[in-house]
């Protein structure tokens, strides 16, 4: 079993975003791989032991990325790429990750529904239809028989359950296999595993960004006697302006 999974270097969650100069001010920022993909890349591990398969991790991303590629090797991955790229959009992504699927064949593509900072959720869905593969997201459960998938997903009022047949794509999400952390053989390890830095196939950015800007800081709270109804329409009238 040949598993590829993609994973993207994000702010953690706990840090506070600022801009500068049009773009993330990165002074202070400790950097993780995506929540999501975390999930991806801990389900992974578990089908390489089950099926004594490989795991390889990709990432987009300049050099600034390897230490989160070196942490995903901690973890258990056999090997890494990164295609040596700013990330400029989801589409960009997601032709820079077909590509290296058409040279090593792989049996499946695993990673997050989608990233922590521009929150697409995206890529899947375009790397499955370059590929032709069957696409499945946000996917929460994956269990393997053979050549064949059973996957459960999350729809709209519920839960769905499909069956696919190898190769294909999905994008993972909780509670499809717990985190996992690196331990110091793992880190030792990973030292000596195989960074591999690819060039970007050419393709062109069809998107770009324009501005960033922080949400506007919530307003104060206004509290309404109960039994003053006019008041409160009033409000939500002249004010809230969602009447």
């Amino acid at each position: 079993m040949k598993i590829l999974v993609c994973i993207s270097h994000v702010p953690d969650t706990t840090t506070k975003i600022k801009f500068k100069d049009n773009k993330l001010d990165e002074d202070g920022v400790s950097f993780i791989i995506g929540p999501y993909d975390d999930y991806a890349l801990a389900r992974a591990i578990e089908i390489k032991t089950d099926t004594n398969g490989t795991v390889t991790v990709l990432n987009v991303g300049t050099a600034v990325t390897e230490p989160t590629l070196r942490k995903a090797l901690a973890i258990g991955a056999d090997d890494a790429i990164r295609v040596d790229a700013e990330p400029t959009d989801a589409l960009f992504v997601a032709e820079q990750i077909t590509a290296i699927a058409k040279e090593n064949g792989y049996d499946m593509i695993l990673m997050g529904r989608e990233s922590s900072d521009f929150n697409g959720g995206l890529v899947h869905g375009m790397v499955g239809e370059m590929l032709g593969w069957p696409s499945i997201a946000p996917c929460m459960k994956l269990d393997l028989d053979g050549t064949t998938a059973t996957l459960a997903r999350e729809i709209e009022g519920g839960k769905e359950t499909l069956e696919v047949s190898l190769p294909f794509v999905a994008g993972c999400q909780e509670p499809i296999a717990e985190w996992k952390i690196p331990n110091m053989r793992g880190i030792m390890m990973a030292r000596k595993k195989p960074l591999n830095v690819v060039q970007p196939v050419g393709v062109d950015n069809v998107t770009e960004y324009k501005s960033f800007e922080l949400p506007a800081e919530k307003a104060g709270c206004k509290l309404v006697d109960a039994d003053n109804l006019d008041e409160l329409v009033s409000l939500l009238k002249n004010e809230a302006k969602v009447l």
